[in-house]
This record gives structure tokens, C-alpha cells and sequence, in this order.
């Protein structure tokens, strides 16, 4: 069993799973509620479609809920089978996370820091986003982290990084609060976020699912 952290709250949990089973370990742990798609040939994106619903299961079991299986909306957006509950994933193999709320729309984002981000930054953050970060490969990935969660808990696919979603200053730390905001039409919807830098990864979801 690969359970890195679970937190389970008045509300929901979330939940961090490092990928260390087999294809085989995870159908067993799964239970073949979902069929897994024949499309998906790559082995590591079976093996984290896989390991989503075993977290999301984990979750649920420690709600006292039956998975039942994942569904998804016209945007895409997961939903536990037969539950109103809210539900967002992530992955950056071999890590897995998933977070849940029965009353609230939620995101989380995993993303393991690397160069590349540096050189995608200016192209999807503000250049207020652009000079706090610098060149800080870590606190860009909080960034990065922080816009896919905000899309995550907006839920639909109108939305761009760098003209809709928009994080606050901060000073980084091992973990902590940030503020996002999400502006459309004018519109201002702030959120707030809570970021856990680990030695691989980074994280980010909302603040009153961190605790």
C-alpha cells in the first residue's frame, strides 16, 4: 500500500498515493468498477487512471462511502458515481492525489518543479505572477499548481491561465496560504488555496480541505 497522506475533514478528504503496485495489485484494489479504457496504452497513464479511483476509494471508505465508480460532466469534470459530492484529481506519476467535498467545488494539482516551467511561465502568468516568482523553479510550480487548481474548481473549459486566473504574492515556504482569484466577465471569485511543498512535488488545494 502506497498511501502517502490522507486528510479527511467535516466535509470530505484528500489524499496523496505514490505509484509502487503493479497494473494487476491496482485492478484487484479497484475492483474493475470502471472499465479502463482501451485507448489509454501508455503503461504509467494506465497505472495513474488506475491509482485515482484507489485514492478516491481510500477516501471514501474513511467517509463511510461505497465506491461506486467515477463519473464526468460535459466539461470533463470527475464526480463520485451516485454521490453528490465534489471531486478533483491529479497526477504526476508515480503521485497521485484526489480531494473531495460534498459542498463546495474543489482542485487540487500535483506537479513535480522542473526547468521547463521557467520557460513556459511568461506565456500563461501575469507579469506580477512573472516577478515573484523569478526564477525560483519551485514557487513557479506552486504557481503553475495553483492556476490548474483554480480551473479544476471552476469546472468548465472557458478559461485560459494568464487572462482568467490569477494568484496573489507570497513568500514561499515549506507550506502555506495563498490567494487565487478567478475573473470572468468582470466577475471576481476569490478562492482561497493552500500549497505543501514535498522533496519531489509540490501540491496545491483549497485551503478548508488542507486541515
Amino acid at each position: 500500500m502506497a498511501l502517502e497522506k490522507i486528510v479527511i475533514t467535516d466535509t470530505g478528504g484528500w489524499a496523496l498515493w505514490k505509484v509502487e503496485e503493479d497494473e494487476d495489485t491496482l485492478l484487484r484494489m479497484v475492483e474493475s468498477v470502471d472499465e479502463l479504457p482501451s485507448s489509454i496504452h501508455n503503461i504509467k497513464k494506465r497505472m495513474e487512471w488506475l491509482a485515482g479511483r484507489v485514492v478516491v476509494k481510500t477516501i471514501m471508505e474513511r467517509l463511510g462511502l461505497h465506491f461506486k465508480g467515477i463519473v464526468k460532466d460535459e466539461f470533463g469534470k470527475p464526480f463520485p458515481k451516485a454521490y453528490d459530492y465534489q471531486l478533483s484529481l491529479s497526477h504526476s506519476y508515480p503521485y497521485v492525489g484526489a480531494l473531495i467535498d460534498r459542498e463546495i467545488s474543489v482542485g487540487i494539482d500535483l506537479e513535480q518543479p522542473q526547468e521547463k516551467l521557467l520557460r513556459v511561465a511568461p506565456r500563461v502568468f501575469h507579469p506580477n505572477e512573472l516577478a515573484d516568482a523569478g526564477n525560483d523553479v519551485v514557487k513557479c510550480c506552486i504557481y503553475w499548481c495553483a492556476k490548474e487548481a483554480l480551473i479544476k474548481v471552476y469546472g468548465k473549459k472557458d478559461l485560459t491561465l494568464a487572462e482568467n486566473l490569477f494568484i496573489n504574492p507570497f513568500t514561499r515556504e515549506t507550506e502555506g496560504d495563498i490567494l487565487g482569484r478567478i475573473i470572468v466577465k468582470d466577475i471576481e471569485t476569490i478562492i482561497p488555496l493552500y500549497y505543501i511543498v514535498y522533496p519531489n512535488f509540490v501540491v496545491v488545494l483549497n485551503k478548508r480541505n488542507a486541515s
